[in-house]
């Protein structure tokens, strides 16, 4: 169920140890990793000051974007769960006025959408 659902694009948590291996370069002080989730090539990480989003691009996967979103900037969100027939869960993401989702990514199974929502609530809401 894992290779299929990497397969389709859903998201599985990925430990704070690996991202912190691979993506600490990216803190400032006193920043740290709270949860992070990686789809095929590409992974989106919360610290308790942003959401980082990492984009692998191009066919060989040489060229990355790293987008930083400030908590501040999100005005809404919205976490669907997985039901009995469906693969995954949905989380969408709306940063500032806009009227359609900035973000909107797929979770696997394994992932509790519960904990996403906690830390959106937590650093969106205050």
């Amino acid at each position: 169920m894992g290779i299929f659902s990497a397969i389709l694009g859903n998201a599985g948590a990925v430990s704070q140890e690996d991202l912190i291996k691979k993506y600490g370069q990216l803190l400032t002080t006193n920043e740290e990793i709270e949860m992070g989730f990686k789809l095929i090539r590409d992974t989106f990480i919360f610290t308790n000051k942003r959401l980082i989003l990492v984009d692998v691009q191009g066919i060989t996967g040489s060229k990355t974007e790293y987008k930083s979103i400030a908590y501040k900037n999100i005005t809404r969100f919205s976490v669907e769960t997985a039901g009995t027939f469906d693969l995954d869960a949905e989380l969408k993401i709306w940063i500032s006025s806009e009227q359609q989702p900035s973000i909107v990514k797929q979770f696997n199974k394994s992932v509790n959408v519960y904990e996403v929502q906690k830390i959106l609530a937590f650093h969106v809401l205050g």
